[in-house]
């Protein structure tokens, strides 16, 4: 049961990691994007579409799974970007505020893949779930060990890789330097000769891209093709964002607390407790977040706390 526990948790802390680290990655060059839930949306409904257009283009009888979840992750950052796309067009070129375009994107991204999803259907959705499912299909051999490290699909194991990357271009690198220069003064950056403009919208194209493949993943691996324009993704968007603060802005942070926001979704499943007590639970992941936002705001720890000019629009005739 343990072994089952820590994998289930594992699976489905990644919706929240592909989330949480793009809209890192978007914080840290200045913009509050509260349109990931409904970029999240958007990934999922360019997955389905992508996997649509293979079954189309090559059947359904012989299966190429690597073919099927290249096409599933193309399509799903396409339908991500774009949406990245109007927020950064939105804020960055014309300072429209940030809440509320985040806002009304996540309206618009949510309410876009039921209005479409419901027009395609979801035909062969579990099919393609059993072709990009464990890389390692035999894991279960080599017991607890396999299980828990082995047995997950490519974007399990891809949503760390990039959560490693993300936290290294950050950190170790002069790009990464110059973007978090951006999300502290912009008005410093920019007179370094740093382009204000085009980091913000790399960081913010990069970041949707990133949290488009959460969507995906929900629908292929976590519901299994069983679910799409019923699914409440945008309820996992929104934990995402919350994720961020849980890991002081911290891509590698955000692994861990992927699973323990994942171990909290599904902790009741393992409790003999009544209905409205296990509901409790989809509230402990904000009420963590705000216990960790209060001390790490008590400490004023300098690395845990949101770049300065986080939500503040840059306008350059103002420097």
């Amino acid at each position: 049961m343990l072994t089952s526990f820590i994998v289930l948790s594992i699976s489905m802390g990644v919706v929240y990691l592909f989330g949480c680290t793009g809209e890192i990655v978007i914080e840290k060059g200045g913009n509050l994007n509260l349109g990931i839930p409904g970029i999240m949306s958007l990934g999922a409904l360019g997955g389905v579409i992508g996997s649509r257009i293979y079954f189309a283009l090559f059947g359904v009888d012989s299966v190429v799974g690597v073919v099927l979840l290249i096409m599933i992750i193309l399509f799903s950052i396409i339908f991500a970007v774009i949406g990245g796309l109007i927020y950064a067009t939105l804020t960055v070129t014309f300072q429209a505020n940030q809440n509320v375009t985040g806002l009304v994107l996540t309206m618009f991204g949510v309410g876009f893949m039921r209005f479409v999803g419901s027009k395609i259907g979801n035909d062969n959705l579990t099919l393609a779930s059993r072709n990009v499912g464990a890389i390692f299909p035999n894991a279960s051999n080599l017991g607890w060990f396999g299980e828990i490290f082995l047995s997950y699909s490519f974007l399990t194991y891809l949503s760390i890789a990039l959560a490693v990357l993300a936290g290294l271009f950050l950190n170790k690198t002069r790009k990464g330097l110059f973007l978090r220069a951006i999300g502290e003064s912009p008005q410093t950056a920019d007179s370094q000769g740093v382009n204000v403009l085009l980091y913000k919208y790399l960081a913010i194209i990069a970041g949707s891209a990133i949290a488009g493949l959460g969507g995906a993943y929900y629908v292929f691996n976590v519901s299994g093709g069983t679910t799409f324009v019923e699914a409440t993704i945008e309820a996992f968007g929104w934990l995402a964002v919350a994720l961020v603060i849980f890991s002081m802005w911290k891509p590698v942070y955000g692994i861990f607390g992927s699973i323990i926001f994942g171990a909290l979704s599904i902790l009741p499943i393992y409790l003999n407790i009544p209905v409205i007590q296990k509901k409790l639970f989809a509230i402990l992941p904000y009420v963590i977040t705000v216990i960790v936002l209060v001390v790490t705001s008590i400490l004023d720890a300098k690395n845990s706390q949101p770049p300065k000019a986080l939500g503040v629009n840059y306008y350059r005739e103002d420097r």
